[in-house]
């Protein structure tokens, strides 16, 4: 699975994919991440260094208002290099009012597509022709606003990721593919806090997996 990120901030990435389970994908190759900065996407000025100023993507918005948008075209091109001649693409555009992101999206996505392309937005957003030049899906990823695509993109890729065979140590092992609780419980099997006794629930001691999947279950359609 081929993750690639269209973002003006890819240093903000780092500290989640360098840990854990996703950094070990990274690791034995199970998914790649790759990002594409809109400002190394600017006209080049021939003979000398560009100047931070000419590096800029926003602009004022037309029609009045506060904040600033992105350009369109560093972000065409940023998804053009992307995309290169691969088929089976998908890119998902980051909105507050788009489609919401779950875990049937996530299976489903990473079954179509080999190659996903997420389009992080910043400021007041990014100037829509972007989704007049390529077929995009918005994705909201709940509902509320963020200052930027860069969150959404961490949580997708990491939902994305648990859906590749090997990601996890083990396949199974996903929550949502077995029968699961929002409770879970280790060892000790009694622990005493200010004088008082918290004991795991005795059916999780019983051995008898057919009732521990029941009462999961059961735990899961409470929460």
């Amino acid at each position: 699975m081929n993750f690639h990120i269209i973002t003006l901030f890819p240093e903000s990435f780092s500290s989640y994919l360098s840990e854990s389970i996703l950094k070990r994908a990274i690791k034995d190759k199970k998914i790649t991440v790759n990002f594409y900065n809109p400002r190394e996407f600017v006209i080049q000025p021939k003979n000398r260094p560009q100047t931070y100023s000419e590096r800029r993507v926003d602009d004022k918005p037309y029609g009045g208002g506060p904040g600033m948008v992105i350009e369109a075209l560093p972000v065409i091109k940023a998804i053009e290099k992307a995309k290169g001649k691969k088929r089976k693409v998908k890119i998902v555009y980051f909105s507050p009012s788009g489609k919401q992101f779950d875990t049937e999206y996530a299976k489903v996505a990473t079954k179509n597509c080999s190659d996903i392309i997420l389009v992080c937005g910043r400021y007041e957003g990014i100037d829509a022709r972007v989704k007049k030049v390529f077929k995009v899906e918005e994705v909201s990823v709940g509902p509320f606003v963020l200052t930027g695509g860069e969150l959404p993109a961490m949580l997708v890729i990491d939902c994305m990721a648990r859906q590749v065979e090997g990601v996890l140590g083990d396949f199974a092992s996903r929550e949502e593919a077995r029968a699961s609780s929002p409770d879970v419980y280790t060892r000790p099997e009694t622990i005493v806090y200010k004088k008082k006794k918290y004991s795991v629930p005795p059916v999780l001691l019983s051995g008898d997996h057919k009732k521990i999947d029941e009462w999961r279950n059961q735990m899961r359609n409470k929460s």
